[in-house]
């Protein structure tokens, strides 16, 4: 079966669904050349290549003014979408890089519809080839960032259909100076290439080498009469008889050939454009209007549904969202719920302890103001004796001054009593000699009055008698020295243990002092805690480093002080503050034993003057104490000395007589 090249190209046409066949044709590959398929001829009788099977491309041969007015058909829009979109990207067409982008978005919207963030993630275009080399090489740009610029013009691009995004794109494809334009290269003179041929739906171009953007020269086909070639010469006759006929040189016939068919169908394209559309492009585009209304009504349906579906699933996720809420909200409610639920029980607890310690606290505020009111009873016992004490000081210090005049007068009087005493001595003295010349005398009278009997005998027993009071008065005075020697140790002895009786209660003092301290610091912590909770009405505990020093202090305070007693051979308490001491003494007892006259000297009433004394002598200082030992020394010396001399006038008085 020999078919020609139109056979074929009708298959091609009906297996494609094609109605505007007159844009295209199928082109192959020879020798490195592209060539288009004769339709007139059979296909076999060209000079196809000689390969099983044969390769052909079914691409548009020619292009339209403008594509929205002559394209009718979508498939037809869409292979020159597809075709345009390859010659852009293998920079057959120069497109700068702003135009190469939004040509992509709208690329990338035909394809994959509306731009959907849920499901176009970021790296979705990374299979996509959708810019020329030449852009990617010019700006140092990630893969990203130029996804990140397509996808900002494609969000844009949202609500447009296929079709419409692939008119978009030839629309802004159609204004590119490169556009539909064929380019040969061809020559005024013979065996050189001084120009390009640009061929296209508008005309005929002529462009220098490097520039394929701005023709020298241009000739519309409403302006050419004429063209012809012969071998490798064409000639293009403008119609104005005086331009300039333009002849031109291809490199081979073929070539030449090849572009006179593209005149041929260019300028007819040209002419049948304004011409009157035959009844079947008429009906044609009464279909193409019809099918983009339908379409055009499917497409604003789909969108209502799909605006609704849209809808819908948001009042969906919206009511998911309020449900997922009100889940939350009562799963939260019961959460807190049982939590309040606790804490009620918990409260509960809470309020019978404290119910309990309320309890407590008020036994406790109980007890701690009767402490508190017995320290303050305490501390008025205390100042009372302070001031009883004090009153007590100034009477010590008025009967040490009294003591101190008495000690310098008994001083005085104990000079004069040893003067007397050394006068008495001398005084014995002489009578002794007195008697010992009369002793001497006597015995020479006796023997020469031998007449006298009667007298010299009475004369004979007045020595004896003196010599008898001598001898009495010398053991009385014996007997005296003695018993002061003894009265003297005594009260030494007496001395010494009424000084350790003073340390001993100086001591004491001390520690009453010390307890009084406590007791006032007490007393102050006392007062300030009952105000404390008189004003806020909670009872405030003592702090526990006080508890040892009240209990010490309560303990001391409810023990009476009990001083021990000096004189411990009678067994007798202590006078009491309130009596008064007594300084008097007994007086001598005199016994006469044989002729001579026996003294007792007897000092009562010490313990009573020694236990006053030691009640105020903490309050005396040192030298007050060391004046009292000397006063109390005198005293005692001068009571002694006293009695002497009330009792040696009367041993004076017997010797004299």
């Amino acid at each position: 079966m020999k078919w020609k090249g139109k056979d074929l190209f009708d298959q091609a046409c009906r297996a494609l669904g094609l109605r505007e066949s007159w844009f295209f044709g199928l082109q192959y590959s020879i020798k490195g050349m592209n060539t288009w398929l004769k339709m007139d001829k059979k296909v076999l009788d060209q000079e196809i290549p000689k390969e099983d099977p044969i390769r052909f491309c079914f691409l548009a041969k020619f292009y339209p003014e403008k594509v929205e007015e002559e394209l009718l058909q979508e498939i037809t829009q869409h292979l020159f979408f597809l075709q345009v979109k390859k010659q852009i990207l293998d920079e057959e067409i120069y497109c700068s890089p702003e135009a190469t982008i939004l040509l992509a978005s709208y690329a990338v919207q035909a394809k994959y519809g509306d731009y959907d963030p849920n499901l176009h993630k970021p790296g979705f275009l990374a299979p996509e080839e959708l810019l020329p080399k030449r852009v990617l090489r010019q700006y140092q740009m990630t893969p990203d960032m130029w996804e990140e610029r397509i996808t900002a013009w494609y969000a844009g691009h949202r609500g447009i259909a296929r079709y419409e995004a692939e008119m978009n794109y030839l629309k802004i494809a159609q204004d590119l100076e490169m556009y539909g334009v064929n380019y040969f290269p061809i020559a005024q003179k013979k065996n050189c290439t001084d120009f390009l041929l640009g061929v296209d739906a508008k005309g005929i171009h002529v462009y220098s080498i490097n520039n394929r953007f701005s023709p020298n020269k241009s000739f519309e086909w409403s302006s050419i009469r004429n063209i012809s070639y012969s071998e490798k010469e064409l000639t293009i006759k403008p119609i104005d008889k005086k331009a300039e006929v333009f002849k031109f040189f291809s490199s081979q016939p073929k070539v030449n050939k090849q572009i006179m068919q593209l005149f041929i169908g260019n300028h007819d394209l040209f002419m049948r454009r304004r011409r009157v559309d035959p009844i079947e492009i008429q009906q044609m585009k009464a279909q193409a209007r019809e099918e983009k209304a339908r379409k055009k009504m499917e497409h604003q349906r789909l969108a209502r549904e799909k605006q609704l579906r849209e809808e819908a699933e948001r009042a969906k996720e919206e009511l998911e969202r309020r449900l997922f809420e009100v889940e939350d909200k009562a799963r939260q409610a019961n959460e807190a719920l049982r939590r309040s639920e606790a804490a009620a029980e918990l409260l509960a607890e809470k309020a019978q302890i404290a119910e309990e310690e309320a309890k407590l606290l008020a036994q406790n505020a109980a007890e701690a103001e009767q402490e508190r009111h017995r320290l303050e009873m305490a501390a008025l016992k205390t100042k009372e004796e302070k001031l009883l004490m004090e009153h007590k000081m100034r009477e010590a210090e008025l009967i040490a001054m009294k003591l101190v005049k008495e000690s310098d007068r008994r001083a005085k009087e104990a000079e004069h009593l040893k003067q007397d005493l050394q006068e008495a001595r001398n005084a014995e003295e002489k009578a002794r000699q007195k008697l010992q010349d009369v002793g001497k005398l006597n015995p020479p009278s006796n023997a020469a009055k031998g007449t006298q009997p009667s007298s010299a005998d009475a004369r004979d027993a007045c020595p004896d008698k003196v010599s008898i009071k001598l001898d009495l008065r010398d053991i009385d005075l014996k007997r005296l020295s003695l018993e002061i020697e003894r009265e003297r140790l005594d009260y030494l002895d007496k001395s010494r243990k009424f000084e350790d009786r003073l340390k001993e209660l100086k001591s004491e003092i001390h520690a009453l002092k010390v307890e009084e301290r406590h007791a006032g610091f007490l007393s102050h912590w006392s007062e300030v805690l009952g105000s404390l909770g008189r004003s806020s009405g909670k009872m405030c505990k003592t702090p526990l480093w006080m508890n040892p020093f009240e209990v010490d202090l309560l303990d001391s305070l409810q023990q009476p002080f009990v001083p021990c007693p000096l004189n411990g051979t009678n067994g007798s308490l202590p006078r009491t503050p309130a009596e008064k001491p007594s300084f008097e003494t007994d007086a001598l007892a005199a016994s006469n034993v044989g002729t001579g006259i026996r003294k007792h000297i007897k000092v009562t009433e010490l313990g009573d003057l020694l236990h006053f004394l030691v009640q105020i002598v903490s309050f005396l200082p040192a030298a007050l104490l060391g004046c009292l030992c000397a006063i109390l020394t005198e005293i005692f010396t001068q009571n002694l000395v006293r009695r002497i001399r009330a009792q040696i006038p009367m041993e004076c008085d017997t010797i004299s007589n």
